[in-house]
């Protein structure tokens, strides 16, 4: 068995499903169909310029996935059928899966990810960097200029540091106080940390700004991101980050 990581970006128009949601019908899929068992999908924000043709927010998509490594010809067959198949034409969609075999320079792939988020970056630097890695490197229609969101995100999500997981999570009603114990007991989540890096203790009272909340990629861990409540006057309290503060992540 080996590990993978697959990215996909600019699948999308402003009036079609985002490529989130591309990226969960395709891992589902992958599921469905024998191919590989695939995890939660991170987003991975890109440099927003108004140089770079984006759709939205200029964002890539990104899960690992667990395949027979005699298989991952055929994954990568079915993943570029289904981005042809699925991708709206006006796009230009991006297939990127690297193999994590230990052997290749993740630390180059990496350094590539965190660049796309400050620097403008051509394709032809993307295919380099896949070819020196032996990842697979693919477009399927338009400028093909997805390819440099899809590798970047596939490095974003190797860091382990980086995105938000897609979806969110109703976990009780704006207001209410739980701890970061019972948070972290859903399967979902591993850990509650606060601004300065610290993970809460169990017993530390977190407050809920909103009902919903997100999860986002720290460390290797999926964590629910919190910072410290000013207003509290009875205790230590913390609080879950609003919609607009977790567009940071």
């Amino acid at each position: 068995m080996v590990n993978l990581f697959i990215g996909i970006d600019d699948t999308d128009n402003l009036d079609s499903p985002g490529s989130g949601v591309l990226a969960d019908q395709l891992s589902r899929e992958l599921h469905d169909n024998g191919l590989a068992l695939c995890t939660a999908i991170t987003r991975h924000q890109l440099l927003v310029d108004d140089r770079i043709a984006y759709t939205s927010h200029n964002s890539a998509m990104c899960f690992s996935a667990i395949c027979d490594e005699s298989g991952v010809g055929d994954l990568i067959d079915y993943a570029q059928k289904f981005l042809q198949t699925y991708a709206v034409i006006e796009a230009d969609p991006g297939l990127s899966v690297v193999v994590d075999n230990g052997h290749f320079d993740r630390k180059h792939l990496i350094s590539f990810g965190y660049k796309t988020k400050r620097c403008m970056v051509d394709k032809q630097e993307a295919y380099d960097l896949a070819k020196m890695l032996g990842a697979h490197l693919s477009e399927h229609g338009g400028s093909g200029i997805g390819v440099i969101g899809a590798l970047a995100a596939t490095g974003l999500r190797l860091s382990g540091c980086d995105g938000r997981y897609r979806g969110w999570h109703q976990m009780g009603r704006a207001g209410e106080v739980t701890t970061a114990g019972w948070l972290a007991g859903h399967d979902f989540i591993d850990g509650v940390v606060a601004d300065d890096g610290t993970c809460l203790d169990d017993k530390a009272t977190v407050m809920l700004t909103e009902s919903n909340l997100k999860t986002v990629l720290l460390n290797g861990c999926r964590i629910v991101p919190v910072a410290n409540d000013a207003t509290s006057t009875c205790q230590p309290c913390w609080k879950t980050l609003s919609r607009s503060m977790m567009k940071r992540f």
